[in-house]
């Protein structure tokens, strides 16, 4: 058995808590230590700093920030009011909505899944949307970065 600092290793320990692990544990968290030590020591030998000008998102992810409590309840709130209307059509309209303007398929491909004729959900599509409707749809599909998943 060996005795290890908590602290050494987990850096929420604030003060030294020693205890006994076995060789083997001992010895893990020895070598992820000295590989963390080598590691930064070859990002500094290398001159490894993330660049902006990459494409990989970083420079997306440095300019968005969280989302505040107000607008995590506004997208759940406005999630919420979607489900509803949609729950408040007919089945198949609902559905037929749902695929075309949430999830993007074509009005041909719904009507392939379906095994009905294009022009029968063209029919049952435009009477069903009123323009606000479809605006409130479209501003509710772009807010992706806020999703509750």
């Amino acid at each position: 058995m060996t005795t290890i600092n908590l602290k050494n290793f987990y850096p929420w320990y604030t003060h030294d808590e020693y205890i006994d692990v076995s060789d083997e544990v001992a010895e893990e968290l020895l070598a992820n230590k000295r590989y963390e030590k080598s590691y930064r020591r070859r990002v500094y030998y290398n001159k490894a700093q993330y660049s902006l000008d990459v494409g990989d998102g970083i420079e997306n992810e440095v300019c968005m920030s969280a989302p505040s409590p107000h607008d995590v309840m506004a997208h759940g709130q406005m999630t919420c009011r979607l489900c509803r209307a949609l729950n408040s059509l007919p089945e198949t309209q609902g559905r037929r909505i749902e695929a075309h303007y949430i999830l993007g398929k074509s009005k041909a491909e719904i009507a392939r899944a379906e095994g009905v004729k294009k022009a029968s959900v063209c029919e049952s599509m435009p009477g069903v949307l009123t323009r606000p409707a479809l605006c409130f749809i479209l501003e509710l599909k772009s807010i992706d970065a806020y999703s509750l998943d």
